[in-house]
């Protein structure tokens, strides 16, 4: 007698195909061989088929989950695989299976290998469902892609008609991106295809106006709505307070409140939290009590946002014990302390001038297993700077070193720049930091230059910020600072041109040499002998011929009449190192240009 050897995964399709007539048959089926798993969770077959029975029992859930565990790195195959299979099962779900499989991958940020699905569906005849296509849509604007394409060429010229949800994407995602002009257009065209917009749809609109402070239009916007029928709900009218808040209207966002309550929709906690930090913002704590109050008579509480809010309105008017009783009454409600509400309080502190107790939380903040960060320890420094006590400056910014908070020096000292009180003190500390220690990593000159290179003080400390990098050979820093400075002068020229040729990259110092001249400025004896000096070792002639020419016309007085001749006919007979003896002697004697500025910046440097 011949025997027949099945596989095992033969066998499980067997089960599969027997179980299909009943959905508890199927689900007894699946359980069973999942519990075996090999063959069966290796086999595209049975996998396949397993996603069409659920499907045609209408198992969704466990559809989806199935969906998301299948081999999904090759979509043709996977394509094929359910195409074969559903013939086994009922042509009815072949559509649903693939809608679903484009949504995994969507879902999973794998949109090349949906629109791969999609297009393999079209060249079979297969008509997906809209809600596939939106989801590509929603993944696309999600990873920041481009979706022309995909819209014209996937869906509009293959006849998909964009549903609500379409349109709703397309305007949200552009109003993130910022491109208002392109999600009006959706907008008019929804209304044009005989779509007919939503409350999310509008909500959308209000929440972009808002963000942007365009108040009036999202006003329009409520104004259409009511035209339509449509009734704003809470969502739409917190985001009306809180752009109102933001846009510093306190008296519109309370009418707004006034509006909702005749309309009967409740203020709830997001509403109340966006007036309460309005008010602290606008240093109405009172009021903002007021309205914490009247929150709590109606059964709402507080959240962490709301006591926060409060806690850093009273701290900003030096009001610590009241900010001190909400933080209790937080705690009491069971919320835990934050960083940021610390920081709250240590920034009162510091405005008043406690810092002992300002300090004193940090060391708090590390006793209940809270993490001081950059602004804690900061706001610390900046009181410092404030009162000119440099050594509690420095001892705080070791300790943010040896605990590794502080990987930017500037962050110790930004708060520092803040008022022009401090200023000048916040200056000189700062760039006697740099002067003096490593450089940091990710240093933010942009932020320090904007603030240390609009006054006569800030540019001379930025030139020794300068000299101080040169002398150390960090030209790379140097120049980021000096490309970072507001109005380069002649000073920071010089420096630059000297510090590039004692690195040996005489090219750059030319070029920097050329700016300075057509700005107008003069280069200094010093800068001016390196330079040449430079040019000669780097072999770059003609620019040396000009760069010599050009300082010997410059050159003062009639006394320095004699050297000038003899340093020319050095240079023509191309004796460079009797040129470069005849302009020391001349720079000693103060016959070569020597800038329009003060010199002492320069003091560091060798002549040549």
């Amino acid at each position: 007698m011949r025997h027949h050897h099945y596989r095992p995964s033969d066998q499980a399709l067997a089960l599969l195909i027997k179980s299909q007539t009943r959905k508890t048959l199927t689900y007894d089926a699946l359980s069973c061989l999942t519990r075996l798993r090999p063959p069966f969770a290796g086999d595209l077959r049975c996998l396949s088929l397993s996603l069409h029975l659920l499907l045609l029992h209408h198992l969704l859930p466990s559809a989806s989950s199935l969906a998301a565990s299948l081999p999904l790195s090759d979509p043709t195959t996977l394509f094929h695989s359910l195409l074969s299979t559903s013939l086994t099962a009922s042509p009815i779900t072949t559509s649903a299976a693939i809608d679903l499989l484009v949504k995994t991958y969507s879902r999973l940020s794998m949109v090349d290998r949906a629109i791969s699905t999609i297009d393999l569906a079209r060249s079979h005849g297969l008509a997906l469902n809209v809600l596939s296509y939106n989801s590509v849509l929603d993944a696309l604007f999600k990873l920041n892609r481009p979706i022309d394409a995909f819209l014209h060429s996937s869906m509009l010229r293959s006849g998909v008609s964009l549903n609500v949800y379409s349109y709703n994407i397309l305007i949200r995602g552009f109003c993130d991106n910022g491109d208002y002009m392109k999600a009006l257009d959706f907008f008019n065209r929804m209304a044009e295809s005989g779509c007919s917009p939503n409350v999310v749809t509008y909500n959308t609109l209000i929440s972009a106006y808002s963000k942007e402070g365009r108040m009036r239009e999202a006003r329009e916007v409520i104004d259409a709505m009511n035209g339509e029928g449509l009734t704003p709900d809470r969502v739409t009218y917190n985001t009306l307070v809180n752009g109102h808040c933001k846009a510093g209207n306190p008296y519109e966002a309370l009418a707004v409140c006034d509006d909702m309550a005749r309309r009967g929709v409740a203020p709830d906690v997001v509403t109340y939290t966006s007036l309460i930090a309005n008010m602290c913002r606008a240093g109405n704590v009172d009021r903002a009590m007021e309205l914490l109050n009247q929150m709590q008579r109606r059964g709402l509480r507080p959240n962490e946002i709301t006591y926060t809010a409060l806690i850093d309105g009273f701290s900003r008017k030096g009001r610590l014990e009241e900010a001190l009783e909400v933080m209790n009454e937080m705690v009491r409600n069971g919320f835990s302390d934050s960083v940021v509400t610390c920081n709250a309080l240590i920034n009162g502190y510091v405005g008043v001038g406690r810092m002992d107790e300002a300090l004193e939380i940090v060391r708090e903040m590390e006793a209940k297993g809270l993490r001081a960060d950059v602004v804690s320890y900061g706001t610390i420094v900046g009181g410092y700077c404030k009162d000119g006590d440099l050594e509690k400056v420095f001892r705080v910014n070791r300790e943010m070193v040896e605990k590794g908070i502080c990987p930017d020096v500037i962050t110790v000292l930004i708060n520092g720049l803040k008022k022009a009180a401090r200023t000048k003190e916040a200056k000189r500390l700062l760039f006697r930091l740099f002067c003096k220690d490593s450089v940091p990593e990710r240093v933010a000159y942009d932020a320090l230059m904007e603030r240390c290179c609009d006054d006569k003080v800030g540019m001379k400390s930025a030139v020794s910020l300068l000299k101080g990098f040169c002398i150390k050979g960090l030209m790379g820093e140097a120049d980021r600072v000096f490309g970072l400075m507001v109005a380069s002068d002649e000073a920071a020229y010089n420096v630059m041109i000297h510090g590039h040729c004692r690195g040996g990259n005489a090219m750059r110092a030319y070029g920097l040499y050329k700016e300075m001249v057509r700005a107008g400025h003069v280069i200094n004896a010093v800068s001016a002998i390196s330079l040449i000096k430079g040019l000669f070792d780097g072999g770059m002639g003609d620019e040396l011929n000009r760069v010599v020419q050009e300082i010997l016309r410059g050159c003062k007085l009639m006394v320095g009449e004699a050297k000038k001749v003899m340093a020319e006919i050095n240079h023509k007979e191309g004796n460079m190192e009797g040129v470069l003896n005849i302009l020391v002697e001349m720079a000693e004697d103060g016959l070569l240009p020597s800038g329009r500025t003060r010199t002492d910046a320069y003091r560091g440097f060798e002549l040549c």
